[in-house]
């Protein structure tokens, strides 16, 4: 295919600039880059080099501040992820405490060994028992089933009926009580 000139299309690149190349340069669709910085005169502008460089520096610094808060957030929902985890599986792990406590109560003496090395386990990991009796009622730490009526004071817990756990300061399960007031 042919010009008007005659020429192949895209043969010579000096060619006169299309319709369309006009018309998208217009509208500032192609920007041209001075890699040298020297103006149709020859002379350096060091201002917009000054100015560009600047711009190049301010993108970087937002690109890295950028990307250090998000590292930063990955590690902190990595901890979290790894601490819920670790709940989930305590939070399973309480029903042998239960039963090991429930044998214990009725006077096996066997499981004592199993119950003391899981109970220390999960201890040193960050589980913590909620055993109330005598400490105000706290509906976030406590769960009353039972209540006897009192001097008309704030609410205090009289007897723990089942015993209540902690992971790292979080409810896991709260301690059923008993409560006066």
């Amino acid at each position: 295919m042919t010009d008007a000139h005659g020429d192949a299309a895209g043969a010579n690149p000096a060619a006169e600039p299309t319709e369309d190349e006009l018309l998208e340069a217009a509208a500032g669709g192609e920007q041209s880059f001075d890699p040298d910085g020297v103006d149709d005169a020859g002379e350096i502008d060091v201002a917009a080099l000054l100015a560009e460089r600047d711009e190049f520096r301010d993108t970087l610094l937002r690109v890295k501040a950028e990307f250090d808060n998000h590292r930063k957030r990955v590690a902190r929902d990595d901890i979290e992820k790894r601490e819920q985890a670790g709940a989930v599986l305590a939070e399973k792990l309480l029903v042998v405490l239960d039963a090991c406590d429930a044998a214990i109560a009725h006077g096996s003496t066997d499981v004592e060994p199993i119950a003391k090395m899981l109970g220390e386990l999960l201890e040193r990991e960050g589980l913590e028992w909620v055993m109330p009796a005598g400490e105000p009622f706290d509906p976030n730490q406590h769960e009353a089933v039972m209540h006897e009526p009192g001097d008309g004071g704030d609410p205090v817990v009289l007897e723990t009926l089942r015993i209540g756990y902690r992971w790292k300061g979080r409810v896991l399960r709260p301690a059923m009580v008993k409560v006066q007031g």
